[in-house]
């Protein structure tokens, strides 16, 4: 833990994003600034992808040359930064609905995984820490809020928006993947390449034997195999049974048990 006073180096971008350094002065044409840099980027994910993002594709997008937007983001990796705390622009007013820490959790998860649907490039950015700039902070604070009165130390009420957040995360991620995947496809003029992906128990059906797999075979070929939810009841069935744990692990905390 740094001692009080300690400098500790930040990640790319989040001195700029949190007004520690100095935001590049205006260029010889109006309209260019870290701001306007952002916004283009998020732009071109939004539309294409993360790949897509490039400092010359954001230039040529605001009609400047390469070299002037490095007065006001010094590279890509500072780019990404600032794009990913955009995409929490608003988490300031955020007010979380509901009776008691579970519906406003539950609201909490369900903003996150709506974020993601809008921006799904988020989910294909690096994640070597989780997002510290003040938009990504504001959202964070909401959830810590939500969890005031349950009891819970602070450090389990983070772990607890973690682990909602992998959650959320991965869920996005695969369903972004499947999209694109049904994308490339069609582009590439493959039969039923708008049709939905079979089922995980149809394709069992074809790969697995009973005498090896005596389980997934049972499952597969149950009477309920053929009830496929869609892809976002299925993510509600998840976050559900994590508030659940939650619960639990509340009820046990009050009960005098070990975290």
């Amino acid at each position: 833990m740094p001692e009080a006073g300690e400098q500790v180096p930040l990640p790319p971008g989040l001195d700029l994003l949190w007004g520690r350094r100095e935001r590049g002065k205006r260029g010889p044409r109006a309209g260019l600034s870290a701001d306007a840099i952002v916004a283009a980027a998020v732009a071109i994910a939004d539309a294409e992808g993360l790949e897509a993002v490039s400092m010359a594709r954001v230039a040529k997008k605001l009609g400047f040359t390469t070299m002037s937007l490095y007065r006001h983001v010094s590279d890509k990796d500072e780019l990404l930064q600032m794009m990913w705390d955009a995409s929490a622009q608003g988490a300031e007013g955020l007010v979380l609905e509901g009776d008691g820490w579970r519906a406003k959790l539950r609201m909490w998860a369900i903003m996150q995984r709506d974020v993601l649907d809008r921006h799904p490039w988020i989910t294909q950015m690096p994640m070597a820490a989780p997002p510290a700039g003040p938009n990504s902070a504001y959202f964070l604070e909401r959830g810590l809020e939500a969890l005031d009165g349950t009891g819970l130390r602070d450090a389990d009420k983070l772990r607890m928006l973690g682990l909602l957040s992998s959650y959320t995360l991965s869920e996005a991620r695969m369903a972004y993947d499947a999209a694109r995947a049904a994308k490339q496809a069609e582009a590439a003029g493959q039969p039923d390449a708008t049709a939905p992906p079979p089922s995980y128990e149809a394709m069992l059906r074809v790969l697995i034997d009973e005498e090896t797999y005596p389980r997934l075979y049972r499952m597969a070929w149950s009477p309920e195999s053929g009830e496929q939810d869609d892809e976002r009841t299925e993510f509600f069935f998840g976050l559900d049974r994590i508030l659940d744990g939650i619960q639990a692990f509340i009820d046990r905390t009050r009960e005098g048990g070990s975290g």
